[in-house]
Protein backbone atom coordinates (compact mmCIF):
# COMPACT_ATOMS: atom_id res chain seq x y z
CA UNK A 1 0.00 0.00 0.00
CA UNK A 2 1.72 3.70 -1.01
CA UNK A 3 1.71 5.76 1.73
CA UNK A 4 4.16 9.29 2.12
CA UNK A 5 7.07 8.90 4.93
CA UNK A 6 9.53 11.60 6.19
CA UNK A 7 12.14 9.19 5.81
CA UNK A 8 16.37 9.96 6.41
CA UNK A 9 19.34 9.46 4.19
CA UNK A 10 21.85 6.89 5.51
CA UNK A 11 24.12 7.08 2.93
CA UNK A 12 24.98 8.47 -0.45
CA UNK A 13 27.77 8.40 -3.30
CA UNK A 14 28.49 9.02 -6.42
CA UNK A 15 28.91 5.95 -8.51
CA UNK A 16 29.68 7.17 -12.04
CA UNK A 17 30.12 10.32 -13.79
CA UNK A 18 26.64 12.14 -13.18
CA UNK A 19 25.16 8.67 -11.17
CA UNK A 20 24.38 8.56 -7.60
CA UNK A 21 23.83 5.73 -4.94
CA UNK A 22 21.47 6.52 -2.06
CA UNK A 23 20.12 4.40 0.89
CA UNK A 24 17.69 5.68 3.13
CA UNK A 25 15.87 4.87 6.20
CA UNK A 26 11.80 4.02 5.91
CA UNK A 27 9.35 3.18 8.18
CA UNK A 28 6.97 0.97 6.01
CA UNK A 29 7.97 1.30 2.63
CA UNK A 30 11.30 -0.80 2.46
CA UNK A 31 9.36 -3.75 4.04
CA UNK A 32 6.10 -3.77 1.56
CA UNK A 33 8.63 -3.08 -1.70
CA UNK A 34 9.13 -5.64 -4.71
CA UNK A 35 11.28 -5.81 -7.35
CA UNK A 36 10.39 -3.75 -9.96
CA UNK A 37 8.34 -0.60 -8.15
CA UNK A 38 9.26 2.88 -7.65
CA UNK A 39 9.17 5.85 -5.17
CA UNK A 40 8.16 9.50 -5.59
CA UNK A 41 10.83 11.48 -3.71
CA UNK A 42 10.18 14.95 -3.15
CA UNK A 43 12.16 18.09 -2.99
CA UNK A 44 12.71 20.38 -0.66
CA UNK A 45 12.83 23.39 -2.75
CA UNK A 46 9.37 24.86 -2.82
CA UNK A 47 9.20 25.48 -6.48
CA UNK A 48 9.93 22.08 -7.64
CA UNK A 49 6.57 21.26 -6.69
CA UNK A 50 6.12 17.57 -8.36
CA UNK A 51 8.23 14.42 -7.25
CA UNK A 52 10.47 12.70 -9.13
CA UNK A 53 10.24 8.74 -9.69
CA UNK A 54 12.80 6.75 -8.96
CA UNK A 55 13.18 3.11 -9.54
CA UNK A 56 14.03 1.14 -6.36
CA UNK A 57 17.14 -0.75 -6.49
CA UNK A 58 18.13 -2.80 -3.51
CA UNK A 59 16.51 -3.43 0.04
CA UNK A 60 16.91 -4.63 3.07
CA UNK A 61 13.48 -5.34 4.93
CA UNK A 62 14.71 -6.23 8.19
CA UNK A 63 16.47 -3.33 8.08
CA UNK A 64 13.78 -1.27 6.84
CA UNK A 65 16.22 0.51 4.22
CA UNK A 66 16.08 0.79 0.67
CA UNK A 67 18.35 1.84 -2.11
CA UNK A 68 17.78 4.18 -5.10
CA UNK A 69 20.19 4.77 -8.36
CA UNK A 70 19.83 7.67 -10.20
CA UNK A 71 21.12 9.89 -13.21
CA UNK A 72 21.10 14.14 -12.79
CA UNK A 73 18.79 14.79 -14.91
CA UNK A 74 17.36 18.29 -13.83
CA UNK A 75 16.94 20.50 -11.16
CA UNK A 76 15.15 18.19 -8.61
CA UNK A 77 17.83 15.31 -9.00
CA UNK A 78 20.41 17.94 -8.97
CA UNK A 79 19.36 18.69 -5.51
CA UNK A 80 19.08 15.14 -4.06
CA UNK A 81 22.67 14.40 -5.19
CA UNK A 82 23.80 17.14 -2.10
CA UNK A 83 21.72 15.46 0.21
CA UNK A 84 24.18 13.79 3.31
CA UNK A 85 23.78 11.62 6.29
CA UNK A 86 20.93 12.72 8.03
CA UNK A 87 19.51 14.42 5.70
CA UNK A 88 15.61 14.25 6.14
CA UNK A 89 13.67 13.22 2.69
CA UNK A 90 10.07 12.93 2.10
CA UNK A 91 9.13 9.93 -0.43
CA UNK A 92 6.03 8.19 -1.21
CA UNK A 93 5.84 4.81 -2.52
CA UNK A 94 6.08 2.16 -2.98
CA UNK A 95 4.76 2.96 -6.35
CA UNK A 96 3.57 0.48 -9.32
CA UNK A 97 3.61 -2.87 -10.19
CA UNK A 98 6.68 -5.09 -10.10
CA UNK A 99 8.04 -7.75 -11.81
CA UNK A 100 5.92 -11.32 -11.76
CA UNK A 101 8.80 -13.68 -10.99
CA UNK A 102 8.85 -17.09 -12.14
CA UNK A 103 10.82 -20.35 -11.11
CA UNK A 104 12.17 -20.65 -14.15
CA UNK A 105 15.56 -19.62 -15.81
CA UNK A 106 15.90 -16.14 -16.03
CA UNK A 107 17.60 -13.13 -18.17
CA UNK A 108 17.52 -9.75 -17.20
CA UNK A 109 18.18 -7.01 -19.63
CA UNK A 110 19.11 -3.56 -19.30
CA UNK A 111 20.29 -0.51 -20.58
CA UNK A 112 21.89 2.94 -18.76
CA UNK A 113 20.25 3.74 -15.66
CA UNK A 114 17.76 0.71 -16.10
CA UNK A 115 20.05 -1.37 -14.82
CA UNK A 116 19.36 -0.28 -10.93
CA UNK A 117 15.89 -2.47 -10.49
CA UNK A 118 17.86 -5.65 -12.11
CA UNK A 119 19.75 -5.82 -8.74
CA UNK A 120 16.82 -6.60 -6.65
CA UNK A 121 15.31 -8.48 -8.82
CA UNK A 122 18.67 -10.95 -9.54
CA UNK A 123 18.24 -11.18 -5.22
CA UNK A 124 14.76 -12.06 -5.17
CA UNK A 125 14.95 -14.73 -7.98
CA UNK A 126 18.34 -16.09 -6.38
CA UNK A 127 16.34 -16.23 -2.95
CA UNK A 128 13.40 -17.85 -4.63
CA UNK A 129 15.53 -20.70 -5.83
CA UNK A 130 16.04 -19.55 -9.43
CA UNK A 131 19.73 -20.96 -10.20
CA UNK A 132 19.67 -19.68 -13.76
CA UNK A 133 19.70 -15.95 -13.88
CA UNK A 134 21.38 -14.06 -16.82
CA UNK A 135 22.27 -10.37 -16.84
CA UNK A 136 22.58 -8.64 -19.98
CA UNK A 137 23.63 -4.78 -18.93
CA UNK A 138 24.25 -2.02 -21.48
CA UNK A 139 26.46 0.78 -21.02
CA UNK A 140 27.50 4.03 -22.55
CA UNK A 141 31.16 3.45 -21.91
CA UNK A 142 33.31 1.65 -19.05
CA UNK A 143 31.51 3.29 -16.07
CA UNK A 144 29.80 -0.26 -15.37
CA UNK A 145 27.86 0.66 -12.51
CA UNK A 146 25.87 -1.88 -10.60
CA UNK A 147 27.72 -4.67 -12.45
CA UNK A 148 29.52 -6.08 -9.29
CA UNK A 149 26.10 -5.76 -7.22
CA UNK A 150 25.16 -8.37 -10.25
CA UNK A 151 27.51 -10.76 -10.28
CA UNK A 152 26.26 -11.43 -6.62
CA UNK A 153 23.49 -12.91 -7.89
CA UNK A 154 23.69 -13.68 -11.85
CA UNK A 155 26.29 -14.23 -14.57
CA UNK A 156 26.63 -10.93 -16.24
CA UNK A 157 27.16 -10.11 -20.02
CA UNK A 158 28.60 -6.59 -21.29
CA UNK A 159 27.97 -4.44 -23.83
CA UNK A 160 28.81 -0.85 -24.43
CA UNK A 161 28.70 2.04 -27.03
CA UNK A 162 32.01 2.37 -27.49
CA UNK A 163 33.71 -1.00 -27.06
CA UNK A 164 35.70 -0.22 -23.99
CA UNK A 165 34.10 -3.11 -21.83
CA UNK A 166 32.55 -6.37 -23.42
CA UNK A 167 30.60 -6.47 -26.44
CA UNK A 168 31.19 -3.06 -28.54
CA UNK A 169 27.43 -2.25 -29.34
CA UNK A 170 24.07 -2.89 -27.80
CA UNK A 171 22.58 -5.61 -25.54
CA UNK A 172 21.07 -7.65 -28.17
CA UNK A 173 24.59 -7.42 -29.97
CA UNK A 174 25.92 -9.18 -26.79
CA UNK A 175 23.00 -11.62 -26.92
CA UNK A 176 23.45 -12.54 -30.21
CA UNK A 177 27.38 -12.97 -29.78
CA UNK A 178 27.24 -15.20 -26.91
CA UNK A 179 23.62 -17.81 -27.92
CA UNK A 180 21.95 -16.49 -24.67
CA UNK A 181 18.69 -17.63 -23.65
CA UNK A 182 16.02 -18.52 -20.68
CA UNK A 183 12.43 -19.07 -20.14
CA UNK A 184 11.41 -15.42 -18.83
CA UNK A 185 13.06 -12.10 -19.79
CA UNK A 186 13.14 -9.42 -17.61
CA UNK A 187 13.97 -5.84 -19.23
CA UNK A 188 14.11 -1.84 -18.26
CA UNK A 189 15.71 0.57 -20.24
CA UNK A 190 15.63 2.84 -22.89
CA UNK A 191 12.19 2.45 -25.49
CA UNK A 192 14.67 1.90 -28.16
CA UNK A 193 16.30 -1.39 -26.47
CA UNK A 194 12.91 -1.98 -25.22
CA UNK A 195 11.42 -2.13 -28.97
CA UNK A 196 14.37 -4.48 -29.41
CA UNK A 197 14.09 -7.04 -26.75
CA UNK A 198 9.81 -7.77 -26.94
CA UNK A 199 10.61 -8.74 -30.48
CA UNK A 200 13.45 -10.65 -29.77
CA UNK A 201 11.74 -12.50 -27.33
CA UNK A 202 8.07 -12.86 -28.97
CA UNK A 203 10.29 -13.91 -31.90
CA UNK A 204 11.51 -16.86 -29.90
CA UNK A 205 7.85 -17.28 -27.52
CA UNK A 206 10.02 -16.08 -24.59
CA UNK A 207 7.83 -14.87 -21.83
CA UNK A 208 9.12 -11.15 -22.01
CA UNK A 209 8.51 -8.63 -19.37
CA UNK A 210 9.31 -4.97 -19.77
CA UNK A 211 9.76 -1.93 -17.22
CA UNK A 212 9.04 1.35 -18.68
CA UNK A 213 10.43 4.52 -18.47
CA UNK A 214 8.33 7.81 -18.24
CA UNK A 215 8.21 11.10 -17.28
CA UNK A 216 5.28 11.14 -14.46
CA UNK A 217 3.63 13.76 -12.58
CA UNK A 218 1.78 12.39 -9.90
CA UNK A 219 3.05 8.93 -9.84
CA UNK A 220 -0.23 7.67 -8.79
CA UNK A 221 -2.37 7.34 -11.98
CA UNK A 222 -4.68 10.64 -11.75
CA UNK A 223 -3.01 12.65 -14.21
CA UNK A 224 -3.10 10.44 -17.01
CA UNK A 225 0.71 11.93 -17.91
CA UNK A 226 2.67 9.33 -18.58
CA UNK A 227 0.46 7.11 -20.75
CA UNK A 228 1.83 4.51 -23.10
CA UNK A 229 -0.69 2.94 -25.71
CA UNK A 230 -1.52 -0.55 -24.93
CA UNK A 231 -3.14 -3.88 -26.39
CA UNK A 232 -6.87 -3.61 -24.26
CA UNK A 233 -8.86 -0.25 -23.76
CA UNK A 234 -8.55 1.03 -20.50
CA UNK A 235 -11.18 0.93 -17.57
CA UNK A 236 -10.07 4.17 -16.52
CA UNK A 237 -9.66 6.31 -19.58
CA UNK A 238 -11.66 4.16 -22.12
CA UNK A 239 -9.04 4.37 -24.44
CA UNK A 240 -6.26 2.02 -25.57
CA UNK A 241 -3.85 3.35 -22.88
CA UNK A 242 -1.94 2.51 -19.97
CA UNK A 243 -1.00 4.47 -17.08
CA UNK A 244 2.83 3.71 -16.74
CA UNK A 245 3.03 4.47 -13.23
CA UNK A 246 -0.38 2.65 -11.86
CA UNK A 247 -0.44 0.11 -14.19
CA UNK A 248 3.31 -0.72 -14.74
CA UNK A 249 5.86 0.41 -14.76
CA UNK A 250 6.28 -3.65 -15.74
CA UNK A 251 3.76 -4.75 -18.07
CA UNK A 252 4.22 -8.11 -20.16
CA UNK A 253 5.59 -7.41 -23.77
CA UNK A 254 2.46 -8.02 -25.35
CA UNK A 255 0.27 -5.78 -23.67
CA UNK A 256 2.04 -2.53 -24.99
CA UNK A 257 2.83 -0.92 -28.33
CA UNK A 258 6.39 0.42 -28.03
CA UNK A 259 5.77 3.10 -30.65
CA UNK A 260 8.24 5.18 -32.36
CA UNK A 261 7.84 9.26 -32.08
CA UNK A 262 7.29 9.02 -35.97
CA UNK A 263 4.89 5.84 -35.08
CA UNK A 264 3.23 8.01 -31.89
CA UNK A 265 2.35 11.38 -34.13
CA UNK A 266 0.94 8.99 -36.83
CA UNK A 267 -1.29 7.60 -34.60
CA UNK A 268 -2.70 10.66 -32.87
CA UNK A 269 -3.46 12.55 -35.96
CA UNK A 270 -5.46 9.22 -37.15
CA UNK A 271 -7.35 9.65 -34.01
CA UNK A 272 -8.12 13.31 -34.57
CA UNK A 273 -9.07 12.44 -38.15
CA UNK A 274 -10.82 9.68 -37.18
CA UNK A 275 -12.97 12.40 -34.51
CA UNK A 276 -13.53 15.09 -37.18
CA UNK A 277 -15.18 12.56 -39.73
CA UNK A 278 -17.41 11.47 -36.73
CA UNK A 279 -17.88 14.78 -36.28
CA UNK A 280 -18.75 15.62 -39.55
Amino acid sequence: MKQKEDAVVISQECIAPGVYSMWIKTDKIAEETVAGQFISVYCKEGSRILPRPISICEVKKEEKSLRIVYRIAGKGTEEFSTYTEGTSISILGPLGNGFFKREKSAMLIAGGIGVPPMVELAKELKKQGVTEIISVIGYRDGNLFLKEELEKYSQVYVATEDGSAGVKGNVMNAIREYGLKADVIYSCGPKPMLRAVKEFGLSHEIETQISLEEKMACGIGACLGCVCHSKDIDEHSNVRNKRICKDGPVFRAEEVELLTPDEQRERIASGIMIKKEEQA
